[in-house]
């Protein structure tokens, strides 16, 4: 295997230090192969990672107005192509990588490039929450919306069109072939816009069974919901306004024809979804909640993603 792969590794923070501290050690302590370049972005308003400055291997951007996951994603991208590494390894700051989960990635990397006219944009490893003991799925854009792709533990690797942006291993040579992560997605819908975008472009984007790493996703509660326990996911006014947007423009953006249309009646109907959820589930802000819901998916609609929250 090529040995001299070049890799940066990019942080997300926000408000968690111990979270991010746990995440540096786990990149830290990977077997085989080593992170040249740690880059943070703190969005946190106090810089608790000030004491981080010191250190040879990591450079942080500090933001305390808080420039979202996807300005960040887009200023290590830039830095790792001018640096002339050829991978990013992204996370988000509640992630955590197992000690052989980097040498997994590479090694089905290094074997499938090796294939004629194979090209790999992203490769993944399996993300699981350990509250939930639940895989995180990658995503499949059909017909008028994302849908997760049901993971196969039966493989040792499968395609996606977006698999989640934490723990994504991106390639730098397919990343100069597209325009980087829309920055004003600020928070979520980042990885099914640019994993979609790569995989249109003609690369494959994988999610390696083997590779893995725990991933805090969301808020989740569990419910009994039509005499059926089932988790959703609490979030903040933010969360939901930017959930509802961010998805209801790219769905609609990435419809074609007929399901352009069919597109526009499912984000509606995922809106009343969330406000029946809010209603009967959610403890606090209900109101501010629900006009996230449907400020968001209006503005998604009509695609005007410049107005934040």
């Amino acid at each position: 295997m090529k040995s001299q792969y070049k890799i940066a590794a990019y942080i997300t923070a926000y408000e968690d230090p111990k979270a991010v501290m746990d995440c540096l050690n786990a990149i830290a302590c990977q077997s085989s192969f080593t992170v040249d370049k740690l880059l943070i972005l703190d969005n946190s308003t106090k810089k608790p990672l000030l004491h981080l400055t010191n250190k040879e291997n990591i450079l942080i951007k500090f933001h305390p107005e808080n420039i979202g996951i996807a300005a960040g994603l887009t200023w290590a991208i830039k830095w790792a192509i001018e640096q002339k590494y050829d991978f990013l390894w992204s996370f988000d700051q509640d992630s955590v990588p197992t000690a052989n989960c980097l040498e997994i990635l590479l090694t089905t990397y290094y074997q499938l490039s090796q294939k004629d006219n194979y090209k790999i944009g992203i490769i993944a490893p399996t993300p699981s929450d350990p509250r939930t003991n639940k895989v995180i799925e990658g995503a499949v854009f059909f017909n008028d919306h994302f849908l997760a792709l049901k993971h196969n533990s039966s493989v040792d690797f499968y395609e996606c069109d977006s698999p989640i942006t934490s723990g994504s291993l991106i390639s730098l040579a397919a990343a100069k072939t597209i325009s980087p992560p829309c920055a004003d997605l600020f928070i979520d819908g980042i990885d099914l816009d640019y994993g979609l975008r790569l995989r249109q472009k003609g690369f494959h984007n994988l999610i390696a069974t083997k590779a893995s790493m725990h991933h805090n996703f969301g808020s989740p509660i569990q419910v009994k919901f039509m005499n059926k326990y089932r988790y959703i996911q609490q979030y903040s006014a933010l969360r939901y306004y930017y959930i509802c947007r961010n998805h209801s423009y790219l769905e609609t953006r990435f419809s074609q024809g007929y399901y352009h249309f069919t597109s526009l009646i499912r984000r509606i109907k995922y809106m009343l979804l969330q406000i029946l959820f809010i209603m009967l589930y959610d403890l606090e802000d209900k109101q501010l909640k629900i006009w996230a819901c449907l400020l968001g998916t209006y503005r998604g609609l009509i695609g005007n993603i410049s107005k934040t929250w």
